[in-house]
């Protein structure tokens, strides 16, 4: 690099100094970039070196700062997107630090501007993040009454710490009341919305699910539907040497999945054993919600409360614990790489921990009262192995406590209803592995706003999800990272 003379170097300028000067940020920024994430305006040609997180014990990473608390470049990363009704991803190349104390400060860099006019740099391919174009499709899908708005601090987070290769897809073809039409009408629409975005993003290879609430249940339904057995004799025309595990776990809209992710989902329905919170279990105002529900929330109130169809049928969510004719639910659940639950222990007035864990009354532990280093109010994560059983059926017997649970609900024809399909969801569900993450917000300021906290629908009155939003980017990285990985070897 050639010096500067010595009469400029007390404020005079010529185009020589200039261009040192901008050359010598643009190397500081190469210098920087294995150390931090780089947004690139490719317009402007302005990088910018956005804060880095640190990392508590075992690689944890601690909760983003509040809004107010951002410095003025973390702030415009995390709020900045392209201009898009699908709600694209400004992807953001990002890294991971561990070894880090988690009280250690939160360490923030300038941004350095560098004039095309006065400097010819060209940004290495390592740095810019090379092929634009992501490959990694993440659908977010919200729950009942709700629309894309809800994840405006959700997407924003994800944004910021997950790389380039992500498209973060915000659904909003089941918004407000077109969630009360049915789970099956609102997995199918959510279904062709998905086969649209894929057909017009042609460099996608990969696809995550990312729901909340009701819009879990839109979402099995939706990857029962969109799903395909691969065939191994057919497979990459039949060379052994390309094939590999995925070949009997088949694909979603044609790509392959990876991940799929409910926060406080009733996985279950919403039927007895308090999986409606705010009844108290009280039974004659379980009784009476199962027959004001449908008039209130249409269709997909009947589904919750598993009394749709006629008595000789299953309920909706039984057939959705199995493969059927309505679509292959369970294997389509299976061909993904990772399956996770969050599920709300406690002050969760929507949907009960027991539903959205897909546990029986047994099989619910005592939740730790200290949060995860790094994740406030993640109390506790657990992997499920699967559990063969014979599956999910509807005897003879449950079509006929249907029956008399639809024509003369009393106490004794519901729970044994109830009893009985109960059982049978929780057989096909844990055919499958499942990682579950409880989440407890006992020490929140608000916490019984828990079910709008998990997802943190608001940021400013719904933020003690912060530390789940959190758990869930790093989970997502994580699965990136090992994907990575693994086709790397």
């Amino acid at each position: 690099m050639a010096p500067i003379p010595p009469r400029h170097r007390n404020g005079g300028s010529c185009d020589t100094c200039m261009a040192n000067s901008n050359t010598e940020k643009a190397v500081e920024i190469m210098m920087m970039a294995p150390f931090c994430p780089l947004s690139i305006d490719a317009n402007t040609t302005t990088c910018r070196a956005s804060s880095f997180l640190g990392f508590g014990v075992a690689g944890r990473r601690t909760p983003p700062p509040p809004p107010s608390s951002r410095s003025p470049i973390s702030s415009s990363l995390s709020s900045s997107s392209t201009p898009s009704a699908s709600h694209i991803c400004s992807h953001v190349n990002s890294c991971k630090f561990t070894g880090v104390n988690k009280n250690s400060k939160y360490i923030k860099f300038g941004y350095y501007t560098m004039s095309t006019t006065l400097c010819d740099f060209t940004m290495s391919k390592s740095i810019a993040g090379g092929d634009n174009h992501p490959d990694h499709l993440l659908v977010l899908v919200h729950g009942i009454l709700a629309s894309p708005s809800d994840w405006t601090y959700f997407e924003a987070e994800l944004k910021r710490h997950l790389g380039r290769s992500f498209f973060i897809y915000a659904s909003s073809s089941n918004a407000y009341t077109k969630t009360f039409d049915g789970i099956d009408a609102s997995g199918r629409r959510l279904a062709e919305e998905v086969s649209q975005v894929v057909k017009k993003m042609e460099s996608l290879k990969k696809i995550s699910f990312l729901a909340h609430s009701l819009g879990g249940l839109f979402a099995r339904h939706a990857v029962g539907i969109l799903y395909s057995a691969r065939n191994m004799n057919t497979y990459e025309g039949d060379d052994p040497s390309k094939t590999d595990g995925l070949q009997r776990s088949g694909t979603i809209a044609g790509l392959e999945p990876i991940n799929f992710i409910t926060l406080a989902t009733p996985h279950l329905g919403v039927r007895g054993r308090k999986q409606l919170p705010f009844l108290l279990g009280v039974p004659i105002l379980e009784k009476l919600a199962a027959l004001i529900a449908p008039l209130l929330v249409g269709r997909s109130g009947s589904q919750l409360f598993l009394t749709d169809g006629k008595p000789s049928r299953p309920p909706l969510l039984l057939r959705m614990a199995s493969d059927c004719d309505d679509g292959k639910f369970i294997s389509a659940l299976g061909a993904f790489r990772s399956r996770i639950l969050y599920a709300n222990v406690s002050y969760d007035h929507m949907v009960g921990w027991r539903t959205s864990s897909i546990r029986r009354d047994n099989q619910l532990p005592k939740p730790p009262r200290q949060s995860l280093d790094g994740y406030k109010h993640v109390v506790d994560v657990e992997y499920c192995p699967p559990v063969s059983s014979e599956g999910p059926h509807y005897y003879l017997k449950a079509a006929k406590a249907k029956e008399a649970a639809q024509s003369s609900p009393n106490v004794q024809n519901t729970v044994e209803y109830h009893e009985i399909v109960d059982e049978e969801m929780i057989s096909g569900l844990q055919h499958l592995g499942w990682k579950k993450v409880n989440v407890s917000f006992h020490s929140a300021v608000w916490p019984f706003f828990a079910h709008n906290n998990i997802h943190v629908k608001n940021e400013w009155f719904y933020n003690a999800g912060f530390g789940v939003v959190a758990h869930v980017a790093d989970s997502l990285k994580q699965q990136e990272s090992c994907l990575f990985v693994s086709s790397s070897l």
